[in-house]
């Protein structure tokens, strides 16, 4: 078994990896740390898990009874931990947080994207988790990128509101929420730089604009990216480079029919449709932002590093209605 402890263990993506870890055959969290909460048990911030766990929250880390660690800190606050801290080399660290994705000195963290990068997240000591927004458009892209087809890229992209994190905001709460939609970070979202950097890693000469307008949406879970080029592929023929270049990827599938967000909620996948309007390929890529948006993705990382199938624990099935 796969022993793993879970820091920053209060908020939505570490709740939702309890929930998954819970359910996978050959992983034991032996602790979940979270200093606000240190003695309460888990259920009582993550009221879903009543009657699945007697976990209680740790105030501090023993890494000496894991093989796993995984971060679910805020930005900034997986590198303050790890400079505080000393982990053993022999524990492997997964991070849920924006602080190791790009490539920097001194950063010995790999970008976690399976679809891109497989055979070196296997032999990987130290992981970074991809973004959420940042995962969904990278797949829609990565097939034309492999290529060289990027032209200059047009993004419009949803989100739901567990994205914006468990704290309460004021464009969290659901007065201002409910039945309402907006923009935020138009054109500077901070995913764009570990997108351009997983596309320039397939198409080093792509450097024309990628135009990304993310949209809070009135829901709580997903995120549903309309993203459209100029292409001169036929339709079928990008539908043979998408097969083709997800042939050996488990959770991402390309769909003949129209997709929506219900597909996907709750689950590992990324669903993609292509379709072809004048000299325009537009590609429509959904996932859960909680699942193969972060702690999903996070689990197929895991598996991928200790040589596990890299399903194992994620048959995670969605609610169409």
């Amino acid at each position: 078994m796969i022993k793993v402890g879970i820091i920053g263990g209060a908020g939505y993506t570490a709740g939702e990896l309890i929930r998954i870890l819970l359910g996978h055959p050959q992983t034991e969290i032996s602790w979940v740390l979270s200093s606000s909460h240190a003695g309460q048990p888990v259920y009582k911030v993550h009221t879903d898990l009543l009657g699945d766990t007697t976990l209680a929250f740790d105030e501090k880390p023993d890494f000496s009874s894991v093989d796993v660690v995984f971060f679910c800190m805020g930005h900034g606050k997986s590198a303050e931990f790890m400079q505080k801290h000393n982990i053993p080399s022999k524990v492997k660290i997964i991070d849920l947080s924006h602080d190791f994705r790009l490539i920097a000195a001194g950063n010995d963290f790999l970008y976690g994207l399976p679809e891109l990068n497989r055979d070196e997240i296997s032999k990987a000591q130290k992981v970074a988790n991809p973004g959420c927004f940042a995962t969904a458009i990278q797949l829609a892209l990565l097939p034309l990128a492999s290529e060289g087809l990027l032209n200059e890229v047009h993004i419009h992209a949803i989100t739901g509101s567990t994205g914006a994190g468990q704290a309460p905001t004021g464009t969290t709460h659901f007065s201002w929420r409910n039945s309402n939609i907006s923009v935020y970070k138009a054109f500077s979202h901070q995913h764009l730089g570990e997108i351009k950097q997983s596309l320039n890693q397939l198409m080093p000469a792509f450097n024309l604009p990628l135009n990304f307008v993310p949209l809070r949406g009135d829901f709580t879970r997903g995120i549903l990216a309309s993203v459209y080029l100029d292409c001169d592929l036929e339709q079928s023929s990008a539908a043979e480079l998408f097969d083709k270049f997800y042939s050996d990827a488990p959770f991402t599938v390309r769909s003949n029919q129209n997709i929506d967000l219900k597909q996907v909620v709750n689950t590992n996948k990324c669903l993609l449709h292509l379709a072809k309007y004048d000299g325009k390929l537009h590609i429509t890529s959904i996932i859960d932002n909680l699942t193969k948006g972060a702690s999903g993705q996070a689990v197929q990382n895991m598996n991928l590093m200790f040589g596990l199938d890299e399903k194992c624990g994620l048959y995670l099935k969605p609610s169409g209605f």
